[in-house]
Formats: structure tokens, C-alpha cells, sequence
């Protein structure tokens, strides 16, 4: 007999274990599949910003008509080449020559040559400053062209840049010039070269980042390892999915996108991996069984994950109602993110938790002792003040985010040019400044009108009285040459084209300021006329985010409010937690006003900035609430609601606190990208979410709870607890 009970537990495990092994093999079989497809992601981005407007806005019909007037189907996208240095007929015949052989010039160790991807219909040309002090070379560029990849697989963009200035810095230097690759193609290309170190550097420093928090936490030397390897298995997996769904061009994927799928991955995986690893050590010291003891863990945790990673993604694809196709995009590639963390922490990580066993905690390896360790330590103390004093937590709490919330209106977040979207000074933006003090700032660049052929000089003596406008000029149909008869006006199905050069750089939020009156006079002397060209393509995509701010943020509350009442069978509970949530989001919206506007100096910020902010924060933020309060409940229905949540903050407090230091560290690194627009998001989602953590739920939630008391379940049962 004692032969046969002895084996009865090795019997039991067997099968446990063998399942857990199985799922263990599955999963190396799927990241083998999609691993290497995440190392292609960055080949099928997309980061101009026309290709992201919806199709009615009038800077993408406009676009359309100015078509028709290539030889093909495709649209101008100049690269600028500044020389700024003292112009004489020699320097400038010898700038010419060459600048005109560029198109010889291969890219990237390919057999790709320039001439490949110019606009056709167009010519390269050079021309002088009024002021004699430089020269202005015009590379048109093929707008569909450059959007293609290399046969090294390499983005065509990027290429083309660093072809024109490793060839056109030596005869510039040797000519007293000193060059600047500028213009869209310049500061699109370098923008493109900040992106291209989100699949390398980034991710190994938020790897890196989280890595040293878990060893820190964990004080393993082995069992951080478990929760890492997990994530990077489930951004594999996204990553995989995210690059076939947009190269058969289901989704869209620009370098912003992939960065955040990156972090929000990386910190949503580690986030559950941090909840069930608690629980289960927590199960350990009540189960011999290990088996047992994450059976047990697993009915605990498997609910709020789930709740939790379902409200992140729904509140993610409600941004499928953005009229932005990039901002549209970022919500199914978040959502697919957030699903396969939510399935590789509830299927992978117990595998292997399973598999290796007690030891992995090593050296404080979980004991059955019956010792619930969890109930004693810093977190008591804090939950038992709470508890003694809440109106006096909430009040001091509450106060103090309602303070930071009011400076929340002097946030800058009404658009930002190209030139004040790096936080550094690459070659282009250092070129765009200087740009402005040579030539008009539209030079190379200009808006484009398209009107009826019978209305050019209506229209034209109409747009000139325009703030901003120095010059109006019909499109040719060829190039003016010296002693001879000027070309005819360039005329296709009746409609013709003016460009119409502005003051300032076309990128510049304040030449998208101007586009409006452009429009008002130019529709009023043609009604068909459409106005377009980069300062209209910016002004229309400020004016879609500002209509995304206002109708998809009302909608995420609601999607919001309503799961945490199926899951809490509570609507009071649901609307206090939400309400604590938007007045965290509000509070980090005036400290990031405070440290952007004073501390960085930043010129300002992007306007889909409060939209992305709101979609981490407050969809982010609710998942620590979310922990925190079904833990409550659970707690409530057995000992009662304000006993429940002293026991539930002191049981939750260092894993969820622990949670949110990895959310906010990899949102951080964000940071170190030369881009003003994910620094600003990184920094507020990481400030955001400390303040969530360490505030919010540890504080101000729970003494509400406390303070409100058993009615804090209404309208469920569990109100009379």
C-alpha cells in the first residue's frame, strides 16, 4: 500500500505535466513562424503623412487631380539640396553638372539607381538666392516610388538621402558650399532613420529596462527569465501577424506604430506575468502540489486578465473610427499585441512555470506552510491608514490631482511641423532653417490649386491677396529655357494647375494656418477648385485628429464604463473607478503642460497627442484598478467590503505597484527616440501610469471604497456585505 500512495502523486502530475510540455513545443513552433516575419516589419511601414488622410478630405482629391498631370500615376516629392556659401557662375555651373548626374547614382549596394524612383515629367534643376549666398537643387521625387523597398529589402527613402549627400558633399566642400539634403524627401528620410532603431536599439533597451526591474523584484537570479522570455514570444507572435496583415495591405503600419507595439507588448505581458507569478507564489505557501497551487492561481487571475486585456484592445479598435489611416491602424495592431499578450501569459508562462518547477523561484523558493507572507510589510501598513483615516486620503489625494488636472489647459497640443517633431538637429532640419533665410520658405514646395483652365487669372488674382502668399504661377507644360517662346500653361481635361509659394515652410503648422484663407478666396473665384499640396495635407490631418479627439475619447469611456460593470456587477463601483481614471488622465495632461512647456522646451506638440494619451492612460490605467478591485471583491464576499479592501490593497500592492514601474519604464524608453511626438507620449504614459499605481489605486480608490462602504456594489448583492 505505502508502495502505491507513494506513486499516486507522481501518476497525478504526469498528465499535467505532459500538457504543459506540449504547450511549451507549441509555442516555439508559432514564435519560429512569425519571428522572422517581425524582423521584416519595418520593410512595409508607411510614414507620409498624405497617404494617411481619408479619401474625401480636399487635400487628398486635390491630389488626385494633380495626377492627372504626370505621365504616370504618381506625384512629386521633392528632395532639396541647400548649398548655402557665395554663388558665382563657376560655382554654380559646376554644382549644376553634378546635381543633374545624380540620378546615376545607386542605392544601397543595390543595382537601384535614382533615375528609378524620380517623378516622371519632372526635371532636376538649380537655381541661385536673391541674395547670391546659396543655391537651391530640386530633386523631384516619385511619391509612389520611394514608398517601395529596395531588393535588399531596405526602404528606398532612406537610400536616396544618403546617396545625395555622400555624393554631393565633396564638390559642394570643394566649391566653398556647405550642403543640406532638406525638403520633404530630406526630413521624411531622416524621420525614416529614426524609426529604422525600433526593431534594434529600442527594443533591446526596454528588454534590457524590464529585465533589470524583474531581477530586482524577483530577487531571482533565474526567474526573471520566465516572464521575459514570455513576452518576447508574444511580441514575436504580434509581430508576425501585424507584418502579413499589412503586406496584403489590410492594416497600415507607419514607425510609430511599430514602436508602440513594441512597448505596449513588452509591458502588457510582463504586467500579467507579474499578477499570475504573484498569485501562484502566493497559492504555493497553501498547496504541497504544484499543480494544485496553479490551478488555483489561475481561477484567480485568469479573470481580470482576460477583463483587463479585453478593455485595452476594444478601447484600442474604437480607433478604428479615426478618419487617419496611421491612427486608424494603431488600433488593430494594439489590439493584436494585447490578445497575444493576454494568450501567451494564460497558456505559455503557467507551461512554464509547470515545468521547471518550485526551484525557479530559487533562492526564495515558496514553501507549503500555510504562511500567507503577503499580509504583513509595508503594504499593510498602508492599507491599515487607509482604512483608519480614508476621507482624509481621498480628500489630500484628490485635491492634489484636481490641482495638477486645472494646469492642463495651458498644454500645447495643436500641431507641430516637421522641423520641431526631432528633439535634435539632423541634416534637414538644420537645412529647413536655414532654407527660410535664403529663399521663401514654399520655394521647391509650393501649394498647389487645381482650377477650371478658364479661371487662372480669376483665381490667381484672388489667392495672391492670400496671408503668406509671395508667388502665383501657372504649371507649364515643359521647362522655360532662355531664348526661347515660354511654354503653354499645362492644361489636362480642362483644369489647370497654380502653385502658389508661401513665406514659410511648408511643413509649419503656421503655413497650414494660412490654407484656410487660401481656400476661401480660391473657392469663392472657382467653386471647383481644390487646394492642395503639403501645407494642406498638414492642415487636413490636424483637422482629423481635432474631429478624432472629439468623437472617439466619449466612446472609449462609455465601452469602458460598461465592462467594468459587467465585470465589477457593479455601476457605482464602475463609475467611481472611471471617474478616478479620467482625473489621473487630466492630472498628467497638466504636469506634461509643466515639464514640456518649461523643462524640455518643446515647440509644442502633435494633436492626435491628447487621443493617444487618453487610449494608454485611461485604457491602461483601468487595468490597475481593475486588479486591484476584483481582488476586492473576491475578498468582500468573504470577510466583507471594508476588511476586503485593506486585505486587497496589502495582497496586490507590490505586484500591481511592481506592474506598473515595468508599464512605465518601457513607455519611457520611448524617450530616447530623436522624435518629439513619442517622447512626449513616452514620458506621459510613463508619469501617467507611477501616478495610476502609487497614487490612484494605492490611495484614492481605496479610501473611497472604504469610505463609501458595502453601497460601493451597487446594485448587485454584495452591497449588503
Amino acid at each position: 500500500m505505502s508502495q502505491i500512495s507513494a506513486t499516486q502523486p507522481v501518476q497525478k502530475n504526469r498528465k499535467p505535466f505532459a500538457l504543459a510540455m506540449l504547450v511549451v513545443i507549441a509555442w516555439f513552433i508559432i514564435s519560429g513562424i512569425f519571428g522572422p516575419l517581425f524582423g521584416k516589419l519595418t520593410s512595409v511601414q508607411e510614414n507620409n503623412n498624405s497617404s494617411f488622410l481619408p479619401k474625401g478630405a480636399e487635400a487628398t482629391l486635390a491630389a488626385d487631380q494633380i495626377k492627372l498631370f504626370s505621365a504616370q500615376d504618381s506625384f512629386n516629392f521633392p528632395a532639396l539640396v541647400l548649398f548655402e556659401g557665395s554663388s558665382t557662375p563657376a560655382t554654380f555651373g559646376a554644382i549644376n553638372e553634378r546635381v543633374l548626374q545624380v540620378g546615376n547614382l545607386k542605392l544601397s549596394d543595390t543595382e537601384a539607381k535614382i533615375s528609378d524612383y524620380l517623378a516622371p515629367g519632372q526635371v532636376i534643376s538649380v537655381f541661385p538666392s536673391q541674395d547670391g549666398k546659396a543655391l537651391l537643387a530640386n530633386i523631384p521625387l516619385d511619391g509612389n516610388a520611394i514608398a517601395e523597398i529596395l531588393p535588399n529589402d531596405k526602404p528606398v527613402l532612406p537610400a536616396v538621402i544618403a546617396a545625395l549627400r555622400e555624393d554631393l558633399g565633396p564638390i559642394a566642400k570643394a566649391n566653398g558650399f556647405t550642403p543640406y539634403v532638406t525638403g520633404p524627401g530630406g526630413l521624411l528620410g531622416d524621420l525614416f532613420g529614426a524609426f529604422g532603431t525600433l526593431d534594434s536599439s529600442l527594443l533591446l533597451t526596454t528588454l534590457g529596462v524590464v529585465a533589470l526591474i524583474l531581477i530586482i523584484v524577483y530577487r531571482s537570479p533565474v526567474l526573471w527569465i520566465i516572464p521575459l522570455l514570455s513576452s518576447l514570444f508574444a511580441l514575436s507572435t504580434a509581430g508576425g501577424i501585424v507584418y502579413l496583415l499589412a503586406k496584403k495591405n489590410i492594416i497600415d503600419v507607419d514607425g510609430q506604430s511599430q514602436g508602440i507595439l513594441s512597448v505596449l507588448v513588452i509591458g502588457a505581458a510582463t504586467d500579467y506575468a507579474l499578477l499570475l507569478i504573484a498569485r501562484y507564489r502566493e497559492e504555493l505557501h497553501f498547496f504541497d502540489n504544484r499543480f494544485d497551487a496553479m490551478r488555483a492561481a489561475y481561477k484567480g487571475v485568469w479573470e481580470p486578465i482576460l477583463a483587463s486585456g479585453s478593455t485595452v484592445s476594444i478601447s484600442l479598435l474604437i480607433l478604428l473610427f479615426s478618419q487617419l489611416t496611421n491612427t486608424a491602424g494603431l488600433g488593430p495592431i494594439g489590439a493584436i499585441g494585447i490578445v497575444c499578450s493576454m494568450i501567451t501569459i494564460l497558456t505559455l508562462l503557467p507551461a512554464l512555470l509547470l515545468v521547471f518547477g518550485r526551484w525557479i523561484f530559487w533562492p526564495r523558493i515558496p514553501r507549503n506552510d500555510g504562511d500567507d507572507h503577503v499580509m504583513s510589510g509595508t503594504w499593510s501598513k498602508i492599507a491599515n491608514g487607509i482604512g483608519r483615516n480614508p476621507r482624509k486620503a481621498w480628500i489630500i489625494t484628490g485635491v492634489i490631482l484636481l490641482g495638477f488636472a486645472g494646469a492642463s489647459t495651458t498644454l500645447k497640443a495643436d500641431g507641430i511641423g516637421t522641423v520641431d517633431t526631432f528633439t535634435g538637429n539632423p541634416e534637414s532640419v538644420v537645412g529647413q532653417k536655414l532654407l527660410v533665410t535664403h529663399f521663401p520658405g514654399g520655394e521647391g514646395d509650393p501649394t498647389q490649386i487645381v482650377i477650371a483652365a478658364d479661371k487662372i487669372a480669376a483665381v490667381t488674382a484672388a489667392v495672391k491677396s492670400a496671408p503668406g502668399v509671395t508667388d502665383v504661377a501657372p504649371m507649364l507644360d515643359g521647362m522655360p529655357i532662355d531664348g526661347q517662346p515660354a511654354p503653354e500653361v499645362k492644361i489636362v481635361k480642362g483644369r489647370a494647375i497654380l502653385n502658389v509659394t508661401l513665406d514659410k515652410a511648408p511643413d509649419s503648422v503656421e503655413a497650414g494656418n494660412d490654407i484656410p484663407k487660401i481656400r476661401e478666396l480660391a473657392h469663392a473665384a472657382d467653386a471647383t477648385s481644390l487646394v492642395g499640396g503639403t501645407s494642406a495635407v498638414y492642415f487636413d490631418v490636424r483637422t482629423a485628429n481635432d474631429r478624432d479627439n472629439k468623437t472617439i475619447i466619449p466612446i472609449i469611456l462609455i465601452v469602458i464604463t460598461v465592462i467594468l460593470g459587467l465585470l465589477l456587477r457593479s455601476i457605482l463601483s464602475a463609475v467611481v473607478l472611471l471617474g478616478t481614471v479620467v482625473l489621473s488622465y487630466f492630472a498628467t495632461l497638466g504636469v506634461c503642460a509643466l515639464v514640456f512647456n518649461h523643462i524640455f522646451g518643446f515647440a509644442g506638440g502633435d494633436n492626435s497627442f491628447p487621443l493617444f494619451a487618453f487610449i494608454f492612460l485611461v485604457a491602461l490605467g483601468i487595468d490597475y484598478n481593475i486588479f486591484l478591485m476584483t481582488r476586492v471583491r473576491e475578498e468582500s464576499a468573504k470577510i466583507g467590503t471594508r476588511a476586503g479592501v485593506i486585505k486587497g490593497v496589502t495582497v496586490t500592492g507590490a505586484v500591481i505597484t511592481s506592474a506598473g514601474i515595468v508599464l512605465a519604464a518601457t513607455f519611457a524608453v520611448l524617450g530616447l527616440l530623436p522624435l518629439v511626438p513619442l517622447a512626449e507620449l513616452g514620458f506621459a504614459v510613463g508619469f501617467g501610469v507611477l501616478l495610476d499605481t502609487i497614487i490612484v489605486r494605492s490611495i484614492l480608490v481605496p479610501a473611497l471604497v472604504h469610505e463609501i462602504g458595502p453601497k460601493i456594489w451597487w446594485p448587485s448583492k454584495l452591497q449588503n456585505k
